[in-house]
């Protein structure tokens, strides 16, 4: 299997992962009994250097935040499928740089999250990975 496959495995995975959590992490269900909680977070205002914030402020941006990454983690992927097998080896460190960086997504999911982004941030883990071993310089 080619290099550029599992990059682009990889960017649509990371596409319907982004969709799925930029849809999905400011939303509740009655049943886990947080929403005193969350009314707490969207009415407490405070000074956050010049600025009335709320946590429920400070939640919702690093949750868009984590979806810009997952966004610009997609285009890189299917950037990098794009590249001639040359071009793949010169730059394995940037291929590296980002299948290590899912390993740290992978490992935060598994400790704090669910099964959905359990699984997609595995999924996209192993084709990241496979995608940079593949990449070395033609032999």
């Amino acid at each position: 299997m080619k290099a550029s496959l599992f990059y682009r495995i990889a960017a649509v995975l990371l596409l319907l992962f982004a969709a799925g959590h930029t849809l999905g992490f400011r939303q509740s269900d009655p049943a886990w009994g947080v929403d005193a909680l969350l009314g707490s977070m969207r009415s407490i205002h405070f000074d956050a250097q010049g600025f009335s914030r709320t946590y429920w402020d400070f939640f919702s941006a690093f949750g868009l935040f984590f979806s810009v990454f997952l966004l610009f983690a997609a285009v890189l992927a299917w950037l990098l499928a794009g590249f001639p097998a040359e071009t793949l080896a010169q730059v394995r460190s940037i291929a590296w740089a980002l299948a290590i960086s899912f390993v740290a997504v992978t490992a935060l999911s598994w400790r704090y999250a669910f099964t959905t982004p359990i699984v997609f941030s595995l999924l996209i883990t192993v084709c990241l990975i496979a995608a940079a071993w593949l990449s070395a310089p033609p032999s």
